[in-house]
């Protein structure tokens, strides 16, 4: 089983671009983050308790993404960005890169089901591969806005903007800079879909089982779903992904079980990355 340190909540302030690709009814996302604190809707509560401790279990336990399926509206813009009918999509409270979303299914009959499962069902792959789209898209914006002032890649696109320009060149694939997946053995209770800058970029990542769990194929991405019957991911402690050597997921040095010198290595690269 995973640290429970794979769940959810954390980004970043408002984007310099707003995505205009989001589906009809999904409220914004980065451009709120920085606004205050909304109101709780009293006519949706969040789940209540008099004891402090089961109320903290409901916030940080195996079922805590249960609550902001439930009632995305009763939490702040800071953690929930977007809500509607189908998904909830909230900002990792452990992040494992500089950006991390999770994406959150809201349909009852899907919640608890193993990722590998409910992908499995054509009918959810087409409902939720263009909000996972979507969602890289938000990622992308923010890793723009974030590092776009000092990646070289993005140079003639920044002095276009200056200028006032109309027409942006491209600038910098920041979209190929975007992972999404989900983990072999899910340390929540309900469905969740991780979208994450590659950087793994974090003070969340303290150990090698939170690295391991995004830097190797214990983290199963999204386009390799359905996995076929004999895929070796679905028998991930068999497999050992967890227990593998740390490798830099940039340049594949191998730091053996060494994850102090590979946090260093992981600075490093993280200062490269952003100038390209």
């Amino acid at each position: 089983m995973v640290d429970r340190q794979d769940m959810g909540e954390d980004a970043g302030d408002a984007p310099e671009e707003q995505i205009k690709t989001a589906k009809p009814g999904m409220k914004n996302a980065f451009e709120t983050l920085m606004s205050p604190k909304r109101k709780r809707n009293p006519s949706s509560p969040p789940p209540k308790t008099s004891d402090p401790k089961l109320r903290l279990n409901l916030l940080h336990g195996r079922d805590a993404l249960g609550a902001y399926i439930a009632a995305p509206a009763t939490f702040p813009t800071t953690r929930v960005l977007s809500h509607d009918a189908d998904f909830v999509i909230i900002r990792d409270l452990y992040p494992k890169s500089s950006v991390h979303l999770l994406l959150l299914p809201r349909d009852a009959s899907k919640t608890k089901l193993h990722p590998f499962d409910a992908f499995a069902d054509a009918a959810f792959r087409a409902l939720v591969l263009p909000r996972i789209a979507d969602a890289r898209r938000l990622v992308a914006s923010e890793l723009r806005r974030v590092h776009g002032a000092g990646s070289t890649a993005e140079q003639a696109r920044n002095a276009a903007m200056e200028r006032g320009d109309d027409v942006l060149p491209p600038g910098r694939d920041w979209e190929a800079e975007v992972m999404t997946g989900v983990h072999a053995v899910p340390s929540m209770s309900h469905l969740h879909i991780h979208i994450l800058s590659v950087d793994r970029h974090s003070d969340a990542v303290k150990h090698r089982k939170h690295y391991n769990s995004f830097a190797t194929r214990f983290l199963v991405p999204v386009e390799d779903m359905p996995l076929a019957a004999g895929d070796e991911r679905r028998h991930p402690g068999r497999a050992g992904f967890l227990n593998e050597d740390l490798r830099c997921w940039r340049c594949g040095r191998n730091f053996g079980n060494k994850f102090a010198r590979l946090k260093e290595h992981l600075q490093e690269e993280w200062e490269t990355w952003r100038e390209v």
